[in-house]
């Protein structure tokens, strides 16, 4: 004998929210939403009284109506990376403040994907999106359809989307100057790609440091190593077996940095006596070895923070002029920079 199927318990409605609460159906949307006036005593009652039957206001319904909802659409490239992941992490906490879900979509490292994402976004009719993008294609997608779009990390619409960013080129500079401050001058350079204003602004840091210092650029030195570790730990083994090897490597990102430091064991180099190592971004493992890694570090939550404000505040005036905003980073020393060796 087969068994008898559970029949679906019935959700309350707004009506009988209403209905208990001695109200109208009008004024008991009224005051859960938070949309149009209802007394303050009113309006405790009936979230009392809604939190007592169980009810849950239908945001798929109250989006259709409206055409578009309280959710905020992200896009981010791979969260894998911490960065990202703390990027995400930052976006949601400052959302929960201000009554807002997340729709999320991770790219995970495939940039062919962005345009697709963004689509399932704005089907999921999203208020706006926060993106860490790959093309400008995103941005011309967003603005065709009318979601606006905040993006962070990096820019590839300056002129008519507004961004949340890191000045690039100075951290990458005074990175670099460290370097060349301990004595170096053979200073490698790990770069993930210079299409994306990310990398082409550390490399031109990296580049006015050298400059400034009267030390001419070698093309050995400076390596594309993408975003994957092995791609990266592959691309370090390679410089740091040159002949004349370098005394020092700057990695660009987080990866590179892991990349950078896995190649050094492997090829037995002491950091920082045989190589010195500087990073961009911060990630746990780099407080855990010895020496730790002495990096470039800016607040991935702090941008992703404030991404959602500046999005929640293009929403509120569309007209507003265009914005980036720049957010400081800081230099956190560990002990993985020294003295070239004699």
């Amino acid at each position: 004998m087969s068994e008898q199927r559970r029949q679906p318990v019935p959700r309350p409605t707004i009506r009988e929210v209403a209905d208990a609460a001695g109200v109208s159906r009008s004024t008991a949307s009224r005051a859960l939403s938070g949309n149009g006036y209802a007394a303050p005593e009113v309006r405790e009652r009936v979230r009392a009284v809604a939190k007592e039957i169980g009810y849950v206001v239908d945001a798929t319904a109250r989006s259709l109506k409206q055409r578009t909802s309280r959710s905020v659409g992200v896009l981010v490239s791979d969260l894998r990376n911490v960065f990202y992941a703390e990027l995400a992490s930052g976006i949601g906490e400052e959302a929960r403040r201000h009554g807002r879900t997340l729709v999320l979509v991770d790219l995970h490292g495939d940039g062919d994907r962005e345009l697709d994402a963004a689509e399932v976004l704005v089907a999921s009719r999203v208020s706006g999106v926060i993106a860490t993008p790959v093309s400008a294609q995103l941005s011309a997608y967003l603005s065709r359809v009318g979601v606006p779009l905040i993006e962070v990390d990096r820019r590839f619409d300056a002129d008519a989307t507004d961004a949340v960013v890191v000045d690039n080129r100075v951290a990458a500079r005074d990175t670099t100057e460290r370097l060349l401050s301990a004595g170096h001058r053979r200073i490698a350079l790990l770069i993930d790609e210079t299409e994306w204003t990310t990398g082409e602004e550390r490399q031109r840091g990296y580049l006015d440091a050298l400059a400034a210092h009267r030390v001419r650029p070698d093309e050995a030195l400076i390596v594309q190593a993408g975003w994957d570790a092995e791609e990266a730990a592959a691309a370090a083994r390679r410089v740091l077996s040159l002949p004349d090897r370098p005394t020092a490597v700057f990695a660009a990102n987080n990866v590179l940095t892991e990349g950078t430091w896995r190649a050094a064991a492997e090829l037995g180099l002491r950091v920082p006596e045989d190589v010195s190592v500087a990073g961009f971004d911060d990630a746990p493992w780099m407080s855990m070895v010895r020496p730790g890694v002495s990096s470039r570090v800016q607040d991935a939550g702090s941008l992703g923070a404030t991404a959602l404000r500046a999005l929640l505040e293009r929403i509120d005036e569309p007209d507003a002029p265009v914005r980036t905003m720049v957010l400081p980073t800081r230099f956190l020393d560990r002990g993985s920079i020294a003295a070239p060796p004699a």
